[in-house]
């Protein structure tokens, strides 16, 4: 699998978050070469919590393979996924998900947990970090940069 070239798709979804004032966070749902599902956050636009790119690229690839388990299936994120998305994640069976850089203050594949590989669990995903971590910590801090000095 070529990591880096469905990072970078996942990076646009995330350039496309930033566009419309979303915290720029991508996702792509990727099953042998093929896409899948592409994804970035949504809340404040949808002025919903359950907005995230990882939730929306899930039920993305759920209805195009016409079901829940999305076995033999890699997710690629921007970012370190949360709780709610890392729960997600395991119950929709993704085998492998490959993520650019660390939430420090809300990260639960590394950062804060180590959900996604706890054996107590039904399901273990495969982890990969820091692919193409440097673009996207910088697209990050570009984004919450320009928030700041928004709000003056």
């Amino acid at each position: 699998m070529n990591h880096e070239h469905f990072m970078d798709l996942a990076l646009a979804e995330a350039k496309k978050a930033f566009e419309i004032g979303e915290v720029p966070i991508g996702a792509v749902v990727v099953r042998g070469d093929e896409v899948i599902a592409l994804a970035h956050n949504h809340r404040e636009t949808a002025k919903n919590a359950l907005g995230h790119a990882e939730l929306l690229a899930i039920d993305e690839a759920c209805k195009k393979l016409g079901g829940w388990r999305l076995i033999g299936c890699t997710m690629y994120v921007t970012l370190e996924p949360c709780l709610m998305c890392a729960g997600a994640i395991i119950n929709s069976r993704i085998e492998r998900l490959v993520y650019a850089t660390r939430d420090p203050k809300a990260g639960a594949v590394d950062s804060l947990y180590d959900v996604l590989r706890d054996s107590r669990l039904n399901h273990q995903v495969e982890v990969i970090e820091g692919v193409l971590a440097e673009e996207s910590s910088r697209l990050l801090k570009q984004f919450f940069q320009e928030l700041r000095r928004a709000k003056g």
